[in-house]
């Protein structure tokens, strides 16, 4: 066999160069020389592309042309017959045979002999090129380590040369020696090991850094040990460039750049090594703890800590410690079992340091000049200071400890002169009393406020109230929150508050408030727990307590605290703890009695007068205090619109907001918010859009936002997203053909269009009386500016130059058409628009105009995405009925010769596929329990209750045989109800209708077009449900005439400019024409029904239209133009959801959609085409019989059982179109009613009073 040559030698330094790239990961991961052998012994095994490498495929082209002759010669001698009987049959016996004799040959030996002489020279060659490059990589590294200082000492030496993140490799110990001689002679010894020290750990694995770092710690302590260092005194300091001190500070500041970087290694290596770290820094750490007796004034030691925390005085190496779970477990087991004396020294600290701000409260410390100075380069340090240092460390590791729950689990802790041991809570108050005696103002922004007390627990506190468990254990505490109100408390009473700068403290207790008010859990502590003592022993809660300040604090009543300029800005910041509270239902159900909506709104006018009478500077004249004084109260009358919009978060709070006659200003200055897309605040979440949407469902809401500019800017962006796009900004890449009926770029803008047009409120106010343009020309450049523009040009596309005005003609009038289906899905607003633009004619004519041969009455329709929508638009406001009854059509395509099987039509009647089969009828079930009840039962006092015996029927009846309460039982049943309820003086609610219309009168009423549309629809619902005769129209006219003229007299003069307040109730009255079906077309008997319902409470809630603008309501709710069903009925909805399906009400807070706009909704039009008929005559049935707050229960059981819907909706963004376009599918009143029933037992009390309160709801 031939020797290898000098070329082989290069190639194969070069193969395996190459290989020990590719497995450079598992070899830098082996723990050491042996494990990283044992990766390459085991490679084969473990490594898939073992045989791909090209040093293994050397070896394989070697081997075989080495061994590749004899090889064949022993395997022809196995083979031969006269060997047979030695080696036995098989394949694997013949392998083996050959295998053994092949490496007992002599070409076997030579080669092996020739391979490891050659790979010997070649590894040799690559360790000492290897060698060459790190040395040269050293000395550079090191020279530019002597041209820069990083030190923080007076003598700006570098010994640390500390760069932890750097890889590293094995050192042997060849290398250390040469790292020895490589060291600076010109620094001491001491100097020189710890240079020596930082390149080991700046190249070494963790198994020997480890030991260095545990043999520095042990020598730091032996140091301590045997100086037995002192602590300065009052008088003396401590000057860290005297040479012990120095190099004890050297040797931790080293140590603590290791603890800072080996997070981001020790992972990686076994837990042990990270362990006798920990141990090793917790072992000097808790050295000599035995000071906390002393005095002030008396000698003690200088420890390892004080030294620790002037280097890191914020901890940051535990907190990179306790940031992972890898590390954190050890760390918390070891300050359990072993070292839990550094947890006692932290807490001793920061008490001690307490109790000195409590004896120097009225002295000016130095422990501030301590923080405001640590950042300073200095040498020399007071007792003060490193009191301070040690303090600050000690707090910042205690609040890190606190924010996990097996850190709180340490807690209660035992220290010296305390009897009790301190827990959680105590040390929270300790940290808050600190905060009182060095309060900081946030306006000062320095450098060093960071290192205040007070930034220091606010940070703290920050940090508790972000997490859950931490804030409950934490912070809501009665402890803590009567010293958070303590001050508070002494304002109101008149007393001294003993506070170093009180409107300072104060607005940091009010930033705390604010934060706890934020949660769910902090919020029901502040509203519904008493455990706060007022004057005369009085006990009450944290809600009445701010807000009571506040309220003193809006009508200067505090003369210590109104001086300043601070005051605005203190009061600020407990308007904004209120606002946590008031913008949430329950909040506003508390502090609606203090009317503090009044207070901000008689402070906003105030300011807002002021403002106007403040001179306007004059060019040259000194303008510096007025300029000042102007932007300070602009700022000031910015803060309290703000707090007054916060109001329009609820139902409720919207109606308060309407009453402090400032809704205008207060969506005006939202808008221009919004327009810069800043945050709501900075404990909000979300931005403005819930806020649009609780505005819009209102008639006074949506004036002030069309006012504002709102709506045209919304208009005006989706004009510019829908028909001009994009494309002039790039051509490089085509905009694809949307495949949506509504394009993804445009679903925004049409989501917050049906969000605003979802009350028909809100479109009657906006397009009641305006007429179409339908110009004869349209310009390409002209933009639509409203809504009537947007009707005019996206769904009245109905002339040629309407057509040739849209760029995407196609796209823009589908997405007008998806509009309009959205809208008409609310009856009311599908009637105005009817009645004043003759919607479903105009499809009509499309659908007529869309043919394949339009001049002769053969042509099919042509099938695209625009006559699909429009024949999904006419079934719709065509058929009424719910799920049960009605076929929507789809509006996808199938795939085949027939991509839409549903037949268009282009006039009536509609085709009957579109209209179900009715529900089977029940109108003569007179055998039923409640019909023999209500046909035996007599009216008597003596016995028990009427009332109560026919709800447990009703009860049974509709948990057994729902079917069976409707037609005449269904009847019969709610007009002996309400006349029982209307007969009684207790249940009678408002006055007793007194009505006799005259024949002439009722002749000479007119009904409008709306109402009139409105008759025809119910006469369609009721001819196909049977209910009612042929000649029906004439007795329906007739009942809503009466009807009409009955309300009129129970309606205020109004002079109002609301559209929905003028010509009486906007939209037909749904409520009166379900009683009508009920009764079968009785009009005599339907009306007699009405009028004694009016007199009870449940008639203000389930019939609109007889509280509309009502003489039973103050003269200023009746005047706003916001129904009770909004303001009472939807407030409690919403505060029901959040509370029993907080996962609902997460959804439509994400969605930018609320709640009460589908109970606005639902209840306006008694749930007409979302549930069955007979689930409608349920609801009716169910809020007379069981009382008016089931109205609330009622619609909280849809939500319940439209959860999984709801969710799944939210993430695909069409929460919004699914609630409104869609039936309320497999929805039973019957199957909810014991639900609703236990809603009543826990919430009946506050809605039930609060709907009785209609009289004088803002009060």
């Amino acid at each position: 066999m031939s020797q290898l040559a000098a070329e082989d030698e290069v190639e194969l330094q070069s193969l395996l160069k190459q290989l020990l790239r590719s497995i450079g990961d598992r070899i830098s991961g082996a723990l050491s020389t042996d494990c990283a052998e044992e990766v390459l012994l085991h490679l084969e095994e473990t490594d898939k592309n073992f045989h791909n490498y090209e040093f293994v495929k050397y070896l394989h082209q070697y081997v075989e042309s080495s061994l590749g002759t004899v090889v064949d010669e022993e395997t022809k001698k196995m083979t031969r017959g006269d060997e047979q009987h030695a080696v036995g049959s098989g394949h694997d016996s013949l392998i083996h045979g050959v295998t053994q004799r092949t490496r007992e040959s002599v070409e076997y030996q030579q080669m092996m002999q020739t391979l490891k002489t050659t790979m010997i020279m070649v590894v040799e060659s690559l360790i000492n090129k290897f060698e060459e490059d790190q040395l040269k990589e050293e000395e550079m590294h090191r020279e530019k380590q002597h041209s820069q200082s990083n030190s923080q000492f007076t003598d700006n030496c570098s010994d640390s040369d500390a760069s932890f993140s750097q890889s590293y490799a094995f050192i042997r110990q060849e290398q250390l020696q040469v790292l020895a001689e490589k060291l600076d002679s010109s620094r001491t010894k001491e100097d020189s090991v710890l240079q020596f020290f930082a390149k080991c750990f700046s190249s070494s694995p963790l198994n020997v850094t480890r030991e260095i770092y545990t043999s520095l710690a042990k020598s730091v302590e032996s140091i301590f040990l045997s100086h037995k260092l002192s602590f300065p005194t009052d008088s003396s300091v401590i000057d860290i460039s005297r040479p012990e001190i120095s190099h004890l500070l050297k040797q931790i500041r080293l140590m603590n750049d290791f603890q800072k970087e080996v997070t981001t290694f020790w992972i990686r290596h076994p837990e042990k090594y990270m362990e006798e770290v920990i141990e090793g820094t917790f072992s000097l750490l808790s050295y000599h703890q035995e000071y906390g007796s002393s005095s002030p004034g008396t000698e003690k030691a200088l420890e390892p800590v004080h030294l620790l925390a002037l280097l890191d005085i914020k901890a940051t190496w535990f907190k990179r410690w306790m940031h992972g779970n890898y590390s954190r477990t050890v760390v918390l087991r070891l300050l359990e079992r072993k070292y839990k004396s550094l947890i006692v020294a932290a807490l001793q600290q920061c008490i001690y340091y307490s109790e000195c701000c409590e004896r120097h409260t009225n002295e000016t410390t130095d422990s501030q000049s301590a923080g405001q100075q640590s950042t300073v380069q200095r040498s020399v340090y007071s007792r003060q200071d490193l009191d301070y240092a040690f303090f600050v460390h000690s707090l910042c590791v205690l609040g890190k400890l606190l924010i996990y729950t097996n850190g709180r689990r340490l807690f209660p802790i035992r220290v010296r002169k305390h009897k009790e041991a301190v827990s959680l809570t105590d040390l929270v108050v300790i940290m808050i009393n600190i905060m009182y005696q060095h309060p900081k103002a946030h306006s000062d922004v320095s450098h060093t406020d960071s290192l205040s007390p007070s930034s220091l627990v606010m940070e703290v506190v920050w940090m508790l109230c972000e997490r859950t468990e931490c804030a409950a254990e934490c912070l809501y505490q009665t402890p803590v929150i009567e010293t958070l109100l303590a001050p508070v408390i002494a304002l109101l009473n008149g007393q001294q508050v003993k506070l170093k700068c009180a409107a300072a403290t104060l607005s940091l207790i009010a930033d705390i408030l604010a934060r706890i008010a934020n949660t769910d859990r902090g919020l029901a502590l502040f509203l519904y727990e008493n455990n706060l003592v007022m004057a005369h022993s009085e006990r009450t809660s944290a809600a009445h307590v701010i807000v009571s300040l506040t309220l003193k604090l809006l009508d200067e009543e505090l003369s210590s605290l109104s001086e300043s300029d601070a005051s605005h800005t203190l009061c600020g910041a407990f308007i904004f703890v209120c606002r946590q509270m008031y913008n949430t239902c329950e909040g506003l159900q508390v502090l609606r009695p203090y009317g503090l909506h009044k207070a901000v709104a008689a402070a906003w006018k105030k300011t807002s007068s002021l403002s106007e009478r403040v001179p306007t500077p004059v060019p040259g004249a000194t303008t510096g205090a007025s300029t000042q004084e102007l932007q300070n109260m602009l700022f000031w009358e910015e803060t309290l619109l703000d707090s007054l919009l916060n109001f329009a978060a609820t139902p409720k709070g919207l109606l308060l907001l309407q009453q402090t006659g400032a809704i205008n200003e207060c969506i005006s200055y939202m808008f221009s918010r919004f327009t810069k897309k800043l945050q709501v605040s900075r404990c909000e979440k979300f931005g403005y859009g819930v806020m649009v949407t609780q505005v819009a469902a209102t008639a006074p809401g949506i004036v002030a936002l069309h006012s504002s500019g709102f709506i045209r800017v919304l208009v005006i962006e989706l004009w510019s997203t829908l028909e001009c796009g994009s494309e002039d900004v790039s051509m490089v890449r085509p905009k694809p053909t949307p495949m949506d009926s509504i394009d993804r770029s445009c679903l925004k803008p049409f989501l917050s269009l049906v969000s605003l047009l979802s009350s028909s409120h809100s479109v009657w106010e906006l397009l009641g009386r305006q007429p179409l343009a339908n110009k004869t020309e349209y310009t390409l450049r002209e933009m639509p500016t409203s809504i009537i523009d947007l009707i005019d040009r996206l769904i009245a596309v109905n002339s040629d130059a309407k057509i040739h005005s849209l760029f995407h003609y196609e796209q823009s009038h589908t997405f007008g058409l998806r509009l309009l289906s959205v809208l008409c899905t609310n009856l009311d607003s599908f009637l105005l628009l009817e009645s004043q633009y003759s919607i479903c004619s105009m499809l009509l004519q499309c659908q007529r105009e869309n043919v394949t041969e339009p001049d002769t009455s053969q042509g099919e329709f042509i099938i695209d995405s625009l006559s699909v929508e429009r024949n999904h638009v006419l079934v719709r406001v065509s058929v009424v009925g719910g799920p049960s009854e009605r076929m929507l059509p789809p509006r996808a395509l199938q795939e085949g010769e027939h991509p839409y099987l549903w037949p268009m039509f282009s006039s009536y009647p509609l085709p009957p596929c579109y209209t179900l089969d009715p529900p089977k009828s029940h109108h003569n079930s007179q055998d039923s329990e409640i019909s023999g009840f209500l046909s035996s039962s007599k009216d008597t006092q003596n016995e028990e209750s009427w009332m109560e015996i026919c709800q447990r029927q009703y009860h049974k009846v509709m948990t057994s045989k729902p079917n069976i309460l409707t037609g005449k039982v269904l009847a019969d049943l709610l007009e002996k109800v309400v006349t029982h309820l209307s007969g009684s003086a207790t249940e009678c609610f408002f006055s007793p209708a007194q009505y006799k219309a005259e024949e002439k009168s009722v002749r000479s009423t007119v009904l409008s077009s709306v109402e009139q549309l409105g008759i025809n629809t119910c006469l369609r619902y009721g001819s196909y449900l049977s209910l009612l005769k042929d000649d029906a129209v004439h007795d329906l006219t007739l009942l809503m005439k009466h009807v009409k003229i009955f309300l009129s007299t129970q309606r205020v003069k109004n002079s109002s400019d609301l559209i929905t307040q003028q010509d009486g109730y906007p939209g037909h009255d749904w409520f009166v024409s379900t009683v009508f079906l009920i009764m079968a077309g009785d009009m005599d008997r339907s009306l007699s029904l009405l009028l004694n319902l009016s007199s009870l409470l449940t008639s203000a809630f389930i019939w609109p239209a007889r509280i509309h603008a009502s003489v039973h309501v103050p003269l200023e709710v009746a005047k706003s133009g916001i129904p009770p069903v909004y303001w009472c009925t939807a407030h409690y909805v919403e505060m029901l959801l959040k509370a029993e399906l907080p996962l609902v009400h997460s959804a439509f807070r994400m969605s930018g959609f609320t709640p009460s706009q589908m109970c606005l909704h639902w209840l306006t039009q008694c749930f007409w085409n979302y549930v069955d008929w007979t689930e409608i005559c349920h609801y009716i049935s169910t809020c007379v019989v069981m009382g008016p707050d089931y109205q609330v229960y009622m619609c909280v059981a849809i939500f319940k059982h439209l959860q999984p819907d709801i969710l799944q909706r939210t993430q695909s963004q069409e929460l919004q179109v699914f609630l409104k376009e869609e039936p309320i599918q497999g929805f039973k009143v019957s199957n909810y009613l014991e639900f609703m029933e236990e809603l009543e037992h826990s919430y009946r009390k506050t809605v039930l009073t609060d709907m009785t309160s209609i009289r004088n709801p803002v009060e």
